[in-house]
């Protein structure tokens, strides 16, 4: 099996089924279904999504080796290749679509996230592997093709905002000094686009950036910060000034580095952000939430 049934049945026992039952009827999604209903046909494709299936081969395969363990997921009986090919030409999409911002709505409110008071985007890419013998245009590397998906997801919604697709070679600042952001909103973005003109003219806009230092950037402390109580994590929180050659004159204003640890492998790490006004734990938080882009990348 492609997937670990007990942990899956687990999972799809999350989602309410009168949310499944009430886009059924306003979809009319069970019409000429061909013996596979609106739920059986949704559990098929978040097994393949799961499983890490292939082809829909893997996905009736899949499914007729769990056996009795179909009673778990609410099917009656797994669905042959053919007809999840007919399932998947003849429903329709809008079905999926509508169950998924029900299940947002059901959800949103009962996880645990950071509240802000600003809008907060989060900006990365991800490289994609692709025969570079079937595709040619996407010549990345001696013997490699890639595509790069560069995305700016929000914080509140977990959705994305913006998405482009270049070819792998394309730099990651080269898009994001394209784009702009909402005046007061917040970035926080890897050190990838640690750019001090790209910076430059975030701050110019007034938009608030969180990213990481490199380890080579020349500075001087021009005022230290007390740091606050119970915050193990917090080793320094300082005002600077960059005078390296190449920085001290793309970003002459004050900035703020705080150097926070990893509470799993003990790593130091030094942020850099344009706000004077936020406590350190916010801005370490701030950081440590650009995971969820990852975690967004990691269910493509």
């Amino acid at each position: 099996m492609k997937a670990n049934l007990s942990i899956f049945a687990q999972i799809i026992r999350l989602i309410p089924r009168d949310i499944i039952h009430k886009n059924v009827d306003e979809h009319d999604s069970d019409f000429c279904c061909k013996g596979i209903n609106a739920w059986t046909h949704l559990v098929s494709m978040l097994y393949c999504q799961f499983g890490n299936c292939q082809s829909i081969r893997d996905i009736s395969f899949g499914l007729r080796s769990a056996t009795g363990n179909l009673n778990h997921l609410g099917v009656t009986r797994a669905p042959s290749k053919s007809s999840i090919s007919y399932i998947n030409a003849h429903r329709g999409w809008t079905f999926f679509r509508d169950v998924y911002f029900d299940l947002f709505k059901e959800f949103k409110v009962k996880v645990n996230r950071i509240r802000l008071n600003r809008k907060l985007f989060i900006l990365d890419s991800t490289l994609i592997p692709l025969c570079l013998s079937l595709f040619d245009w996407a010549y990345y590397r001696k013997m490699k093709g890639a595509i790069k998906i560069h995305t700016v997801l929000d914080y509140d919604s977990c959705l994305p905002v913006f998405i482009r697709m270049t070819d792998g070679k394309v730099s990651d600042i080269e898009v994001a000094e394209r784009l702009a952001f909402p005046k007061g909103s917040i970035l926080t973005i890897d050190r990838a686009y640690l750019d001090f003109n790209f910076l430059h003219d975030l701050d110019s806009s007034r938009v608030f950036f969180v990213t990481r230092a490199k380890s080579n950037t020349d500075f001087d402390i021009v005022k230290t910060l007390d740091l606050p109580d119970n915050t193990d994590n917090i080793i320094s929180d300082n005002h600077i000034v960059l005078i390296g050659q190449q920085t001290k004159d793309k970003y002459k204003k004050r900035l703020r580095l705080v150097k926070v640890t990893d509470p799993e492998t003990g790593e130091i790490i030094p942020l850099l952000t344009n706000n004077f006004f936020w406590t350190s734990k916010t801005i370490s938080e701030l950081y440590r939430n650009r995971w969820e882009i990852e975690t967004f990348f990691y269910a493509k």
